[in-house]
């Protein structure tokens, strides 16, 4: 479990450090200045409120097969 914990932590310092020394993204600017990126996170919003919505149906669904 310990090997695991520092993968895990070695995984998470290399996401971080490579996400630091990102340079500029300019599609996000374009996008922002353009009005496009509140479409993005619409989206994304409405998909990340869905998966939410189906997973506590089916916890709902599962748990009431368990009681019988």
């Amino acid at each position: 479990m310990n090997k695991l914990n520092k993968f895990i932590l070695l995984l998470l310092a290399i996401m971080f450090s490579s996400t630091s020394q990102a340079q500029e993204e300019t599609m996000a600017n374009t996008m922002r200045s353009n009005g496009k990126i509140y479409v993005v996170v619409a989206v994304l919003t409405t998909i990340l409120v869905g998966l939410i919505a189906y997973l506590v149906r089916l916890d709902k669904k599962i748990s009431k097969l368990e009681k019988e």
